[in-house]
């Protein structure tokens, strides 16, 4: 058998009317901004978009590029370009004047690194060559006519 909560005023405040409960607590974190519950969304439906993405991918005959469940190789591209993308282009003012102070001067710094990281800028992986050169190299011998012997 349970009780109901009282309607009589507390003790320590007579302005307030007790529960029968104890007060929540307040969150001891700076991100709080109130005690009131969070809806989250079940880990269900996450699930179904993956399911559905990869089935997707499946059906387009198109390979995921991301690793299993658990192991490193799923976020290292992605984080190794953030990395390179915030050292070369944001940290510096090689491809903007001074602090970005419009989303169009961000878009248009982001668009010159893009730019220069896909056709001029040298990577070690392909023997310092830019994009560019090693790709015109790649086709070039793709299409190399046969010699006679």
């Amino acid at each position: 058998k349970t009780s109901k909560p009282s309607l009589s005023r507390s003790t320590t405040d007579p302005a307030k009317v007790s529960t029968g409960r104890h007060p929540p607590k307040s969150s001891k974190s700076s991100y709080a901004h109130s005690n009131n519950p969070v809806l989250q969304r079940p880990v269900e439906t996450r699930q179904y978009v993956s399911l559905a993405y990869t089935d997707k991918l499946s059906l387009d005959g198109i390979t995921p590029s991301i690793g299993s469940v658990g192991d490193a190789f799923d976020n290292a591209l992605m984080e190794t370009v953030n990395g390179l993308f915030k050292t070369e282009c944001v940290r510096t003012t090689v491809f903007h004047d001074g602090p970005y102070k419009t989303i169009s001067d961000v878009e248009f710094a982001t668009a010159g690194w893009v730019d220069w990281y896909n056709t001029r800028r040298l990577h070690s992986s392909l023997g310092y060559a830019t994009p560019a050169e090693f790709e015109q190299a790649h086709y070039a011998t793709l299409n190399r006519e046969p010699q006679p012997a």
